[in-house]
């Protein structure tokens, strides 16, 4: 009975990991891409907007 206490979290963490990649593939795309998409955007161009100008130096 050794085996089996051996092998019982392996394949339990096996189990495990292959139901989140499958959740993972399962959620993207489909109804609620073109929300998330523009929340990214939202994200991004909120942080391009708080981010301070880039000064440039004039060259010599």
């Amino acid at each position: 009975m050794d085996y089996v206490s051996a092998l019982l979290p392996p394949v339990v963490m096996a189990v495990l990991f292959i139901a989140v990649i499958r959740v993972i593939v399962k959620s993207q795309g489909g109804a609620n891409k073109a929300k998330e998409d523009a929340a990214v955007d939202a994200a991004l161009t909120r942080a391009e907007g708080t981010r301070p100008p880039s000064v440039t130096t004039p060259d010599a």
